[in-house]
């Protein structure tokens, strides 16, 4: 990933976003416009990718979204609710929280396997789902050793 970022101009593009929905959601009472999909998990793969030096896979690649300097194969998740959802047991797991506003925040950065234990049961569309909560008391858990060192503070 380039170096040569923008992360201000990137944090006020996000913050048009979410303007952008919220303003939706005026608009349309009871009518959710959530950032969700591919927007939200590129932000947080790129977000990522910057705070913890991965190497980013090709975009929808099946099984894992990053490789870690020492070679761990990193699924990598961001939310602006309180959950996330996940299809498979990660080698290494990295959760991200942006509020509107933000910034980010680290959830869960550990292994995959105690993010997968304590997920809900797999729901028809092939996810499980887990709080962040849950993972903010699991990551409590999380040897240093088996946490990605963080390198740089989140960007927006």
């Amino acid at each position: 990933m380039s170096e040569d970022v923008d992360w201000t101009k990137v944090a006020a593009l996000l913050d048009e976003l979410y303007t952008a929905a919220d303003g939706l959601e005026r608009i349309f009472p009871g009518r959710k416009f959530t950032l969700d999909g591919h927007l939200v998990g590129s932000i947080g793969e790129v977000t990522a990718a910057y705070m913890f030096g991965l190497d980013l896979n090709p975009a929808s690649t099946q099984g894992h979204d990053a490789r870690s300097r020492d070679g761990r194969k990193v699924e990598i998740k961001l939310t602006q609710g309180s959950r996330v959802a996940i299809r498979h047991k990660p080698q290494h797991l990295i959760v991200l929280h942006r509020p509107i506003g933000g910034p980010i925040r680290v959830v869960f950065n550990g292994p995959g396997a105690i993010a997968w234990a304590a997920s809900g049961k797999m729901q028809k569309n092939g996810q499980r789902p887990i709080s962040l909560s849950r993972l903010s008391r699991l990551s409590q858990e999380v040897a240093e050793h088996e946490r990605l060192p963080v390198l740089r503070d989140p960007p927006v």
